[in-house]
């Protein structure tokens, strides 16, 4: 049995939180806000976002971040844009023998870093692992049949979280391509919304096959150009994070864009669902694609639609026309 405590009472949190409980582990859940520890405690789920899964009396909740002192294991799931700060929160409680697992996906604005990165220089910490892959709140929450890859620069710290958090019903597996693994489950999101966009214009199968197809030859070309390894994104944080927030109506992304593929605005499409990761980083991975000189038109279009007022019609007529080359072409 570990001590678990999660950082962020959101749907993957929870999830995890449901699930670690579950096989016998002693588990505390943070939320920076206390009306939500109240509301969930009131109603033993989170109706927002987590609806109908049963959180457990024995899962600990609680605003205060002290909670965080001396356990074996302290997972971030919090969105990318408060990972630094909820990471300088919670430094004087950590431990150097805890291993800090982080589930966000995304890029620090601005700053153009991965979140484990971030984690880094704030945490001081060789212990930090990166879980990533497919893998839906709702259904970890349900038990159901999930396989994720926990990666890091320490295996063994990826390796306790492997042997720690694998039961009957989540499988992990290890890759030492810190990177490739975190660029594939960031950029993924551009992609689901895109995904979105193109089934609110009530466009086909062909569609998104060549979107997700091109998707993960765009996603490839930034994480290789970051120094990861091709074959990662031939894995489940790559084409298989990808299959499912493409596909996948759990998907806040792919909910996201099926709006702004209908009418909506961009901005009130992120309203009315909520934490849409893909939104934002878009504009990151845009900014990231010029620093690096890597060609990445798929994301270039949505930027224009999401931050430029771009027909999202006009923007994939420009996707069609884009002079021809080989499928292979780097």
């Amino acid at each position: 049995m570990a001590d678990i405590v999660i950082l962020g009472s959101g749907g993957f949190g929870l999830s995890i939180a449901i699930m670690a409980e579950r096989y016998g582990h002693n588990v505390t859940v943070w939320s920076k806000f206390q009306s939500e520890i109240d509301e969930i405690r009131a109603h033993g789920e989170h109706k927002q976002k987590l609806p109908g899964a049963s959180v457990s009396e024995r899962i600990g909740l609680t605003s205060d971040i002290s909670c965080a002192k001396d356990c074996d294991i302290l997972i971030f799931g919090i969105p990318s844009l408060f990972v630094r700060d909820v990471a300088k929160l919670v430094k004087p409680y950590i431990s150097k023998d805890t291993v800090i697992v982080n589930t966000g996906k995304g890029f620090e604005e601005g700053s153009l870093k991965l979140l484990s990165t971030v984690l880094e220089e704030e945490l001081q910490s060789e212990n930090i692992v990166v879980l990533s892959g497919p893998s839906h709140a709702e259904e970890v929450a349900r038990g159901i049949p999930t396989t994720i890859v926990a990666s890091s620069k320490n295996m063994k710290a990826a390796a306790y979280v492997q042997e720690t958090l694998s039961n009957g019903s989540l499988r992990i597996y290890l890759n030492s391509d810190v990177v490739g693994c975190e660029i594939g489950g960031a950029l993924k999101n551009i992609i689901a919304l895109c995904a979105g966009i193109c089934d609110g214009l009530g466009y086909g199968d062909n569609t998104k096959a060549a979107l997700m197809t091109r998707g993960i030859h765009e996603i490839g070309r930034v994480a290789v150009a970051m120094g990861a390894d091709m074959m990662t994104l031939a894995g489940l944080t790559g084409i298989g994070d990808l299959i499912v927030t493409c596909t996948s109506m759990h998907s806040r992304n792919r909910r996201a864009g099926i709006l702004i593929g209908q009418g909506i605005s961009p901005q009130e499409a992120v309203e009315r669902v909520g934490t849409v990761e893909g939104y934002h980083c878009c504009k990151t991975a845009y900014a990231l694609s010029r620093k690096l000189g890597v060609e990445m038109p798929i994301t270039e279009q949505l930027h224009k639609v999401l931050f430029e007022n771009s027909d999202v019609r006009e923007a994939l007529g420009m996707l069609m026309k884009r002079p021809q080359k080989y499928e292979a072409e780097l």
